[in-house]
């Protein structure tokens, strides 16, 4: 496993270094004109690293796969980079489903009722509903969690979106059909594998703040000097940097974990998501201050990044949430399972799952 895990690492870095490299040269991120995600989500689809996430033995790893995510955040890529191939075409190739071409978004919808291959019910905060060709659903059944997917045209959407605009659409199902569905598989990894990639998400915006107020603070002059080198701000900066290298740590570790260990995956997305929502909030809230009122025009990028890292923190579980459910684990392991479960010796019992949020 030693020389695996150490490929695997080098196989990461590799993906990250060539997407990095890809989405840099594109520029700022926009709206195609023909009605896609942009140019970024484009070069993505073309390079083939939208894909679903495999077995470390048959490369294509969920590690890489976050690693694409992370660089998408950084570089603010338009569309479900998240959604369509770590959950909505992981969890239908493991329920041994055809995954179809074109652009795939997922959502958990526990008050959805299935009745003879038709659904019934709303599902809020659908991840780019209107603008995929397939949405993937876990929907509650009599039998267990099914996985379903439909159809998006010809269903009522109500727009919707996050702080950074990004489409959170409400999905209202009236006997809308399913075209594929069967027993939902490896649900706590599902919803782990969820949360790493909004940790992921946000360790690359987070980063990419963190390095416009650098740069800014470096060119700003005031008293004749760059404001950078005022201890004030100094302290900020350090601030902001400490936070993104702890998330970068705790999410690439996790995903590590998850990739070699999936048994192991919830205590693990836990401890990343909580990590890295705190991360947001702390590096939003420095790089602002280091910044001043530039950070605040629209005109610099680094408000729309910061308006992502407050809406990513809350997406698939909040800080608090998984604060909560990693404080149930440890409590249920007693005295005896508490360092074993901080070594990654031991399995943690299942939860309650987190929900959507």
């Amino acid at each position: 496993m030693v020389t695996a895990w150490s490929s695997c690492e080098q196989d990461v870095d590799d993906v990250r270094d060539a997407v990095s490299a890809i989405l840099t040269d594109l520029g700022p991120a926009g709206v195609d004109a023909t009605g896609g995600f942009g140019p970024g989500w484009d070069a993505l689809v073309k390079g083939g690293y939208l894909f679903v996430p495999a077995a470390p033995a048959d490369g294509g790893t969920l590690a890489e796969a976050l690693a694409v995510v992370e660089e998408a955040g950084r570089h603010a890529v338009r569309g479900p980079v998240a959604e369509h191939g770590i959950l909505a075409g992981w969890v239908l190739e493991r329920a041994g489903l055809p995954v179809p071409e074109g652009p795939l978004t997922f959502a958990p919808a526990p008050g959805v009722r299935e009745d003879r291959g038709r659904l019934f019910g709303t599902v809020p905060r659908v991840p780019w509903a209107q603008d995929v060709h397939r949405i993937v659903l876990l929907v509650d059944s009599p039998d267990g969690p099914v996985v379903a997917m439909i159809d998006p045209r010809g269903l009522a959407i109500q727009a919707g979106g996050n702080l950074a605009g990004e489409r959170r659409d409400t999905i209202t199902l009236d006997g809308a059909a399913v075209i594929q569905q069967a027993p939902a598989p490896g649900f706590d990894e599902l919803e782990a594998r969820a949360a790493l990639t909004r940790a992921a998400l946000i360790c690359g915006a987070a980063a990419r703040a963190v390095g416009l107020t650098l740069r800014y603070t470096k060119e700003r002059h005031q008293f004749g000097r760059p404001v950078g080198r005022f201890q004030a701000v100094q302290a900020h900066l350090v601030t902001a940097a400490q936070q993104v290298r702890a998330a970068q740590v705790a999410t690439r570790s996790a995903a590590m974990a998850t990739t070699f260990e999936p048994e192991k995956c919830q205590v693990e997305a836990a401890v990343a998501k909580i990590v890295a929502s705190h991360a947001a909030g702390v590096v939003a809230a420095a790089t602002h201050q280091a910044t001043g009122a530039m950070g605040m025009t629209k005109e610099y990028e680094l408000g729309h990044l910061t308006l992502r890292l407050w809406s990513w923190r809350d997406e698939c579980g909040s800080e608090a949430v998984w604060s909560r459910r990693l404080g149930e684990r440890v409590v249920a392991g007693g005295a005896e399972g508490y360092w074993p479960l901080i070594a990654g010796d031991a399995v943690a019992a299942p939860a309650e799952p987190v929900g959507s949020r």
